[in-house]
């Protein structure tokens, strides 16, 4: 391959912010995905500045049915393939089932869980023809924890984690892995509105105790993406400082 092309989805911050720094420095062309445009272009001229191949800013809003066919037709017009697809785009409103609607349960499942059937579809055809390629879910480790109103949310991780181990038996033996990465409470702007109090009590829960960084996520990341990954599909790599527990 004479450019690896990464594409990023929910890359105007956060853990998304930080993959797209990580993965440009590892010497791919990242496509960046989300609804802040101004975010996404300040993020592609940071990318470049430091040295990155120009990265490629597509503004979209994955709760559209047709957004991930509309990123691969204008990829495709630029003559670039997606060989590894990063989904790491979330919406997760704290409702307790009472107050949960209709409204917000089907914005989290199209933004958290569809998203990522619609990448496959988009984007397989042109992996297969490579005989290479790579899809990491972004689910979380709240999974196996007990926390209140958070059940439309955790649907949806659940699901990612199920759906990347469905979709590594259909896509092996075109040389493709699918596995998913559960990270735990991490400092960005969507957790930055919970009280010191709220954050201690989690990172108490770990191991390593401290919140932790989008930086923290990227290294599992780039290694499921990498050769030396090419054994390993259907899994579910948790990353978050030693809280979850199995059970």
């Amino acid at each position: 391959m004479t450019e690896r092309v990464t594409l990023i989805t929910g890359a105007s911050a956060g853990i998304g912010t930080e993959l797209a720094r990580v993965f440009a420095s590892n010497g791919h062309r990242v496509a960046l995905t989300a609804r802040r445009e101004q975010r996404l272009t300040e993020l592609a001229a940071e990318i470049a500045a430091a040295g990155g191949a120009a990265p490629i800013v597509i503004p979209c809003d994955l709760r559209q049915a047709d957004a991930c066919d509309r990123i691969a037709a204008r990829l495709s017009a630029e003559g670039v393939e997606v060989e590894y697809v990063v989904n790491n785009a979330g919406y997760f409103p704290n409702r307790l089932i009472d107050q949960l609607d209709l409204a917000t349960w089907r914005r989290t499942m199209t933004t958290n869980l569809d998203s990522h059937f619609l990448s496959v579809k988009a984007f397989l055809p042109g992996m297969r023809k490579k005989k290479w390629g790579r899809f990491i879910g972004i689910s979380s480790n709240m999974v196996g924890l007990a926390i209140p109103g958070m059940s439309h949310y955790i649907a949806t991780k659940m699901g990612i984690i199920g759906f990347m181990r469905g979709l590594a038996n259909d896509v092996a033996g075109d040389g493709i892995t699918a596995n998913a990465v559960l990270p735990g409470l991490i400092n960005t702007k969507a957790t930055a509105s919970q009280s010191d109090e709220m954050k201690r009590a989690t990172w108490e829960q770990q191991a390593i105790k401290r919140l932790g960084e989008p930086k923290d996520i990227t290294g599992a990341v780039l290694f499921l993406t990498s050769d030396d990954a090419s054994f390993i599909t259907g899994e579910a790599l948790v990353v978050d400082g030693g809280q979850y527990r199995i059970g």
